[in-house]
């Protein structure tokens, strides 16, 4: 938990609550990410107010849709309305690769912490449940729910009142079983009185989220799905949103009238089938340029072709941005080499378990920081590169992951990641990244009976820079992903000379007992690997 979550909800029960960074509505990482503008999606947002006043209505709304059609712009603009009438209780944007956000380990703890800060009746009693369960953190997500949440909730010495806590894209969550039960636990809501809590989630309509649903009363949830509303309706809303942000763009460039025209605002809609992210990417492309009416040029002369996938534009729109962004006007013997490059870094980018600044990828990669940002320069349609260089690389949105992951999707083979073999190259890097930088008593403390809590937090943060923290974490995951036989001796190596240097590392930011799980899970691998080779010896 964050020294200013601690501060905000006070209490030195509350700030030992694990809270994961990046989860709130509100918080830095989502601050450039657009809500809905004026006019548009108005009959749903209308539905979804008439949702959470009602008391009557359900306790969950489900707002189910394939990607790119916006349903992480409605979550962000429902929370800011909910936050502006006091009703938000809560919030938590799942995103896949994104450390704390892409599972369910803080889930609960970073709800309860919000719900202690946003509503001061609760405060004692989330602070005396962890009082009373110290291992409150280590416990069941279903244990969780019930000491921190449900249980405050329903014991609140309050006036009847109506609270939402908003979640977004669930489908981003790591774990099957755990998007399930967080459905179950949540349905678990109905059954307050005094404090009616409403919870509003969204997700594409995937399996484990489609039968998490299928477990609880049909009364209890109530379903809105995206791509189902009527295009009109949605052709409507992306026109909009094209006249409104290339009039801007306009106006910046001094560009003359008309710039674009009618016909061409019907083109653009017409291309992105209904999907809002290929609206949103459209414009960060032509935005993103010294010369705008050339990049829409670009975008217009992609050949079109009708398709009953959704996906297909936006696939065809991906791979004519890359093919510009990438190769360019670049002649053919360089064109593998900027290839491989982009291979390298943005498969890297696409597949890691959290982000990075452009420095801490070049030192993880073994590249020069030139080269990261050259490679990254002209991909800021698809990716959110930062100024301020403290700041870390994201993609924009998780149909471009999806899109470069799927040899498939990703019909210009030149692109596609292979992500096994992006995640064993990781593996590599982080753990020749380790075995260079870890030794013993790597912050020079010198007194081996010195507490955690006396060492500065700056100076872990300066010797345990953030590729050395990206590695020590997240190696046996790459391993486990990439599950190569071919490299358990050289974890065996490395594990021989820097075992206790990498728990002391992991110990220093908080992490040993993840290192344990780490350690379980490389047994069972490299016991499984053993007996395969054994098994094929003559």
């Amino acid at each position: 938990m964050t020294e200013i979550h601690a501060q905000l909800i006070g209490g030195t029960n509350l700030s030992k609550l694990p809270y994961a960074e990046g989860a709130a509505y509100n918080h830095r990482t989502w601050e450039h990410e657009d809500r809905c503008l004026p006019d548009t999606r108005v009959e749903l947002r209308q539905e979804i107010t008439e949702w959470y006043e009602n008391p009557s209505s359900p306790c969950i709304f489900w707002l189910k849709g394939m990607a790119g059609t916006g349903k992480s712009t409605i979550s962000r603009t429902v929370a800011y309305e909910l936050a502006g009438k006091g009703k938000l209780a809560a919030s938590f944007f799942f995103s896949r690769g994104r450390a704390d956000i892409s599972h369910a380990d803080k889930f609960f703890t970073t709800i309860a912490a919000q719900l202690a800060e946003n509503l001061p009746e609760l405060r004692p009693l989330i602070s005396k449940a962890i009082g009373d369960h110290s291992d409150i953190h280590k416990r069941t997500l279903r244990e969780q729910w019930q000491l921190l949440i449900y249980g405050p909730l329903e014991n609140a010495p309050t006036q009847s009142k109506q609270i939402v806590v908003v979640i977004d894209a669930l489908d981003e969550c790591e774990g099957k079983d755990d998007m399930k039960l967080i459905l179950q636990l949540l349905a678990q809501a109905k059954n307050l009185q005094t404090i009616q809590l409403r919870v509003f989630v969204t997700s594409r309509p995937e399996t484990p989220i489609v039968l998490g649903f299928r477990t609880i009363l049909g009364e209890t949830h109530q379903d809105s799905v995206l791509h189902d509303i009527p295009s009109a309706t949605i052709n409507h809303d992306i026109s909009v949103f094209f006249q409104q942000k290339l009039s801007v763009v306009k106006a910046e460039h001094r560009l003359g009238t008309p710039w674009p025209d009618e016909p061409t605002i019907q083109l653009l809609v017409e291309r992105a089938a209904g999907l809002f992210i290929y609206a949103a990417t459209t414009y960060r492309f032509i935005q993103d340029s010294a010369d705008p009416e050339e990049q829409l040029s670009v975008i217009l002369s992609g050949e079109y072709t009708s398709t009953e996938s959704l996906t297909g534009n936006l696939d065809e729109m991906y791979t004519n941005l890359l093919k510009y962004s990438v190769i360019g006007d670049r002649r053919p013997w360089e064109h593998e080499a900027l290839l491989e490059r982009f291979r390298q870094i943005v498969g890297s980018i696409v597949i890691m378990s959290d982000v990075m600044t452009t420095k801490g990828l070049a030192n993880l990669l073994c590249l020069r920081s030139g080269e990261v940002k050259d490679a990254l320069a002209s991909l800021g349609s698809v990716l959110n590169i930062p100024e301020i260089e403290s700041q870390p690389v994201r993609i924009f949105h998780p149909s471009f992951r999806d899109f470069l992951l799927d040899q498939r999707r990703c019909f210009d083979h030149r692109f596609w990641v292979d992500e096994k073999n992006r995640h064993i190259d990781l593996f590599r890097h982080c753990l020749e990244l380790m075995s260079k930088r870890l030794q013993q008593d790597i912050c020079s403390i010198r007194e081996p009976g010195v507490l955690i809590t006396e060492i500065s937090n700056d100076m872990i943060q300066s010797v345990i820079t953030a590729d050395l923290q990206y590695a020590c974490r997240y190696w046996v995951y790459h391993f486990q992903q990439g599950n190569s036989v071919e490299e358990d001796n050289r974890i065996l190596q490395f594990l021989m000379q820097h075992l206790l240097h990498w728990l002391e590392v992991l110990t220093l930011v908080g992490e040993v007992s993840e290192g344990v799980l780490m350690i379980t899970g490389l047994e069972k691998i490299l016991k499984v690997n053993s007996n395969l080779r054994f098994s094929k010896s003559p």
